[in-house]
């Protein structure tokens, strides 16, 4: 039986700041790519700022497994606070890749994180939507840097996709679209991985 290429990530966010939706588009963008593709969010008694969990699977072949992700290859925190409540690197092992939206080096990241030995990523997604959306959204600047970071979709053809997703998605908006994809660029420009 071959092996499938799979690469699965989790997602670490607090209710309201998009970590779901991130998620989603991310599965979005990588059947666009032609990947088999799950997206999902663990559902509890979620509500605004509790911490919520989503996932990501996505692979070359079709993948039979459905259940939540325990050893991700990335992990993904919208919100930096999580950091000192939950186990983000549960799991994750030192080939995997931590991914944080934070002003902090990946070196200080390191130093929070419970001796975790992988690589870490950081960008300021906060202060990336702010200056491009306008809003406090940090999921799309987290959406772009998991992009650059896992190579799993082309990063022109990732703006491509969700260049085309956002003027169905704003048509109403349109000064949406091009904050959006400003803040795409920017992380995409910004994010450092040590």
């Amino acid at each position: 039986m071959e092996k499938i290429n799979l690469t699965e990530i989790r997602w670490h966010g607090r209710g309201g700041q998009g970590a779901k939706t991130a998620c989603l588009l991310l599965a979005d963008a990588a059947f666009d790519s032609g990947k088999h593709v799950q997206g999902f969010p663990e559902y509890g008694p979620e509500r605004m700022g509790a911490p919520i969990t989503a996932y990501n699977r996505i692979s070359d072949r079709h993948c039979d497994v459905h259940s939540n992700i325990y050893y991700p290859n990335y992990v993904v925190v919208v919100d930096e606070t999580l950091l000192n409540s939950v186990d983000v690197t549960s799991g994750l092992s030192k080939e995997g890749t931590l991914i944080v939206n934070t002003k902090k080096t990946p070196k200080e990241i390191r130093e929070k994180v419970n001796g975790f030995q992988g690589k870490i990523g950081v960008v300021d997604a906060t202060s990336i939507s702010i200056e491009t959306i306008g809003s406090n959204f940090p999921n799309t600047p987290m959406l772009a840097a998991t992009i650059k970071i896992t190579n799993l979709i082309e990063t022109n053809e990732f703006l491509r996709d969700m260049e085309e997703s956002l003027k169905y998605k704003f048509s109403k908006k349109p000064h949406l679209i091009a904050g959006n994809m400003a803040a795409f660029r920017k992380s995409i420009e910004e994010v450092i991985v040590g």
